[in-house]
């Protein structure tokens, strides 16, 4: 194990990368003690949805028939492209034999047939949105063959509108705040994140210098990329504390009064305080930035809010001002279909200061994208980052693929049509189990509340040393023991990963445990680890002390 002065090298490293040697440490202490490696370090679910992957898989099935129609050498392996022309009626017959076939070989507790999910969305969809029924079925077999480039390139039709009412339920708890948002889907949060930081650079909306605000605790990434030399950003951190369940208070605020504050970055819920915004938080940003910040720039990053029952995203609230940014991965459990999704609202404020640059300002926008239209001055936000997410030169071949739009298509339609919220109360049972566990394991009290997602947890020993053995043991520890000891004691003595809180900005003395990817029962070992790392630290400091405390 590190001493002090190698913790104090390693302090400054992404978690992510400290990640790797607490892998290597806990994969070798299970094998030398006979226990079990655990890894709670990355949030990678163990699940994964069912339904909209079975009605993926048999939709290529009838694509490939489709391809065939307009051509066919199966000697070579080669065929034709799908026609649009009777694709309708043509599904409506093969999706009904396949089901007669698959409904004669089912038993009840095998679920719902692939081919009735698979035909259920298609006429949901057409029922609910008002598809053209020939062209949504060519949308989709054309795009699960991938035979084309996107067309339109920022987001198919079809996609768009089954994804932006998709998102009226995820991020707004049902009720939509009567906007329309044009999408951008995208190779997840991952790639949401690195085109949004450069098109607000490439727009001149944050420049070298500029200062931003984040949300803390926050995903390690965005304490990160301001500070590499693409961007040169100065960051203030507007820190919600433990103590107020992570939420954002009046006195939190303050800083953003500030009008060279130009934008605000937060995570909702908290990666890794787990802590959705309340309802009082939302109502303290939305009036501050009513009567303040007028001006204020807000991403938020929504990928766990389908964890909390009736989320609502500050995107809902502040649509003018607000990038929205989600990801199916972790609610899918699809994290290498690599599916994400950037929101803007058509009526934004980042048109707006686009629109008011000084004339030296637009006459380098109107160059950077004079290939893209003759009128480089109406082309609208949404539709630049876009462009820069493929550097300009190569927009006529950007949007994500085909078939991961229809993936993304069929896991919305799947999720709109379960009425009574099935899927969504398993995944959250699940992670409440493997919460309850941890807590008890670590043989304490915690009512987290309704706004606590789950997915993953702070276990902050400072705060939990103070409330059940006093000061003068928090204050020994922290002049004795390098906050860093804990994941690494952790990983040598109990093969357990968990990542340090203090790279995700959250207290010193706290690590980051997922709930979503490690079997039940490892919850309890997990907490019973933590606990005896604790009671650890309290025998010795009485051994140095020579007082008598209580665990």
């Amino acid at each position: 194990m590190p001493d002090k002065i190698q913790f104090e090298s390693l302090a400054g490293l992404s978690p992510f990368e400290i990640k790797d040697e607490l892998i290597k440490l806990a994969r070798a202490g299970a094998e030398k003690s006979s226990g079990t490696f655990l890894n709670a370090g990355r949030g990678n679910p163990n699940w994964i949805a069912t339904r909209a992957r079975e009605a993926f898989f048999l939709l290529g099935q009838f694509a490939l028939t489709e391809a065939r129609r307009s051509y066919d050498d199966p000697v070579a392996g080669l065929a034709g492209m799908p026609p649009r022309d009777g694709a309708y009626q043509r599904f409506t017959r093969w999706i009904a034999k396949q089901t007669r076939i698959q409904e004669a070989d089912w038993d009840d507790e095998d679920g719902i047939p692939p081919a009735r999910t698979l035909g259920d969305a298609v006429e949901f969809a057409i029922a609910k949105f008002g598809f053209d029924p020939d062209a949504f079925l060519h949308e989709l077999t054309d795009s699960i063959i991938g035979d084309n480039y996107p067309v339109p390139d920022r987001a198919l039709h079809h996609n768009e509108i089954i994804t932006h009412e998709y998102l009226m339920w995820a991020m707004c708890a049902g009720h939509p705040p009567g906007v329309k948002f044009d999408l951008y889907p995208v190779e997840g949060g991952t790639a949401a994140m690195c085109y949004l930081f450069k098109a607000l650079k490439n727009q001149r909306l944050l420049n070298a210098g500029d200062t931003i605000a984040l949300a803390t605790p926050i995903f390690t990434p965005y304490l990160e990329m301001p500070e590499l030399e693409d961007y040169g950003l100065h960051v203030i951190r507007v820190n919600a504390e433990q103590e107020d369940r992570f939420q954002l208070t009046e006195s939190d605020l303050t800083a953003l009064e500030d009008p060279t504050v130009k934008a605000l970055f937060l995570v909702n819920p908290g990666n890794p305080s787990a802590a959705a915004m309340d309802r009082d938080s939302i109502r303290r940003l939305v009036d501050f930035v009513n009567t303040k910040r007028p001006d204020l720039m807000i991403l938020t990053d929504d990928v766990y809010g389908t964890f909390v029952p009736d989320f609502e995203s500050i995107l809902g609230h502040l649509p003018r001002n607000t990038i929205g940014v989600y990801s199916y991965s972790k609610y899918f459990g699809c994290t290498g279909w690599r599916l994400g999704v950037i929101a803007v609202a058509q009526d934004n404020i980042f048109d707006e200061r686009i629109a008011a640059h000084p004339a030296e300002v637009q006459t380098l926008l109107d160059k950077r994208y004079h290939a893209l239209t003759p009128k480089p001055r109406e082309l609208r936000f949404i539709d630049r980052i876009v462009a820069d997410s493929r550097d300009v030169a190569l927009n006529h071949t950007s949007g994500l693929s085909l078939p991961q739009q229809v993936m993304m298509t069929l896991f919305g339609l799947v999720e709109m049509m379960d009425a009574e919220k099935i899927y969504q109360k398993a995944c959250i049972a699940i992670c409440v189990k493997r919460f309850r566990n941890l807590v008890d394991g670590l043989g304490v009290e915690s009512n987290p509340g309704p706004y606590f997602d789950h997915y993953y947890g702070v276990i902050d020993l400072e705060f939990w040393l103070r409330k059940y053995v006093g000061e003068d043991v928090v204050t020994w520890v922290k002049q004795n023991i390098h906050p860093l000891d804990i994941p690494f004691r952790l990983a040598e003595d109990h093969g357990i990963v968990l990542l340090n809180g203090s790279g995700f900005a959250a207290p010193n003395w706290s690590v980051r445990v997922s709930f979503a990817n490690l079997n039940d029962d490892a919850y309890l070992s997990i907490g019973r680890a933590v606990r005896s790392i604790a009671r650890g630290y309290v025998q010795a400091y009485q051994a140095a002390t020579g007082k008598t405390v209580k665990l």
